[in-house]
């Protein structure tokens, strides 16, 4: 069964398209390096819940908007492999070195890693 890599990140309005060109960016990288499917998604009809929410999870701010993105391989072994190469790929070094440069506020983004249970 495949393994799934998450995340939920609050993007404010006017950066999304340096976002969305810096998440073509990723997505060429980890596909290159063995991702089998690399996905962003804005959010289009997501309400602030009253006691959770996407926008709630991310603390969304005026003016931010929620992405939803997932990243897709065959396991976990696969994905370790993966992410250690991307880690070390230039292409992404310089938005590595310098967090504060990135289109996003990375202290309320959530990640995290998934076995698939159902895959229909």
């Amino acid at each position: 069964m495949s393994y799934v890599d998450g995340f939920i990140v609050p993007v404010p309005k006017k950066n999304m398209k340096a976002y969305l060109s810096l998440a073509r960016k990723a997505g060429k990288v980890w596909k290159d390096h063995g991702a089998l499917e690399y996905v962003e998604c804005v959010a289009d009809d997501v309400k602030l819940g009253k006691w959770t929410s996407f926008p709630r999870s991310v603390k969304l701010k005026r003016g931010e908007t929620v992405v939803f993105s997932y990243i897709v391989y065959k396991s976990r072994a696969q994905r370790d492999k993966v992410m250690a190469k991307v880690m070390k790929d230039k292409r992404l070094a310089s938005m590595m070195q310098d967090p504060s440069a990135m289109p996003f506020d990375g202290k309320r983004m959530i990640w995290g890693g998934f076995k698939a249970a159902i895959a229909i």
